[in-house]
């Protein structure tokens, strides 16, 4: 998007948002952007974060007249940054765990759509394979090879979820499984998925919007990790598991790998198939799926390279 573009846009949702009178503004990007339309939106009541992740420049001041701590309170994950704004405006946090609950339409379409692809409630893992960053994907060719060492021992067929840009990702763990797979990527509303996810044993897949989507509708999930720790990004509120690369990083894409850049680096590469399935395996004995003991010389265990 060149920088004409995106002034436009920028006065196209500052237009937008003023038309609106709003009386409270809330700045959760906490951005250099974000502050500037914070302040030209011109809500009397502004919350935003003292001090900010971005440190104001000597030109700048705080447009946020009632002020939320940044990492919020005593707690490392993320989510009590999101939480923070509203303890500063006086609102009591009784349960901070996110939870999704699809509609009646939704939940008429899920079973509708699980019927067109002979799919029954709980007899299917939930798998997403796509992220916004390059640097967040897990390679296809693994993805199939846990899909098909999950089939081969529980019989449960992979679902694969996504948006509209990760058919050909999509397409290449169908391509590579052996085992039966659906797809319903780019296919369904984000309220039918949400009825999707629910009614999945567990879902596995990359750090994402998905996986959390899923966490809030009540399902396990396997996480898979590369790019920011789990502690502070993890899934919340239900059993999981979560698998990142060990540290210290033995750079897989030397040449590729831009430091710092949340788009540029692969350490997601080097999470192994065998931790995948071991993960997922464990998520699905804890929901009363009866297993032998998981094997790592298999097929699927052994390291990918």
């Amino acid at each position: 998007m060149s920088l004409w573009q995106r002034f436009k846009e920028y006065r196209s949702v500052l237009a937008e948002v003023r038309s609106r009178d709003f009386d409270l503004t809330i700045d959760l990007s906490d951005s250099k952007s974000s502050r500037l339309l914070h302040r030209l939106i011109g809500a009397p009541l502004r919350v935003g974060f003292d001090p900010p992740e971005s440190p104001l420049k000597f030109w700048e001041t705080q447009p946020a007249n009632i002020l939320a701590a940044t990492h919020g309170h005593g707690d490392a994950h993320y989510l009590q940054r999101y939480l923070s704004p509203l303890r500063a405006l006086g609102v009591d946090v009784a349960d901070p765990i996110p939870r999704l609950e699809a509609g009646p339409e939704a939940r008429a379409e899920c079973a509708k759509v699980l019927q067109q692809i002979s799919l029954a409630r709980g007899t299917f893992i939930a798998v997403h394979a796509g992220a916004r960053f390059e640097g967040r994907c897990w390679q296809p060719e693994r993805f199939a090879r846990v899909i098909d060492e999950i089939y081969s021992r529980t019989g449960l067929i992979s679902l694969l979820i996504g948006g509209p840009e990760e058919s050909a990702t999509a397409q290449k763990i169908i391509e590579t499984a052996v085992s039966p797979v659906r797809s319903l990527v780019g296919s369904v509303s984000l309220e039918t998925l949400t009825a999707l996810l629910a009614d999945a044993r567990i879902f596995l897949g990359n750090e994402s919007g998905p996986m959390h989507l899923a966490a809030s509708a009540g399902t396990p999930v396997v996480g898979i990790y590369g790019l920011t720790p789990p502690d502070i990004w993890g899934p919340l509120g239900v059993p999981n598991r979560t698998i990142a690369p060990p540290l210290p990083c033995q750079c897989v894409a030397p040449g590729r790998c831009r430091p710092n850049n949340p788009g540029g680096v692969y350490c997601v590469h080097r999470v192994k198939v065998v931790d995948v399935a071991i993960a997922a395996f464990e998520l699905l004995q804890a929901s009363g799926l009866l297993l032998d003991h998981f094997d790592p010389t298999s097929p699927c265990g052994e390291a990918a390279l």
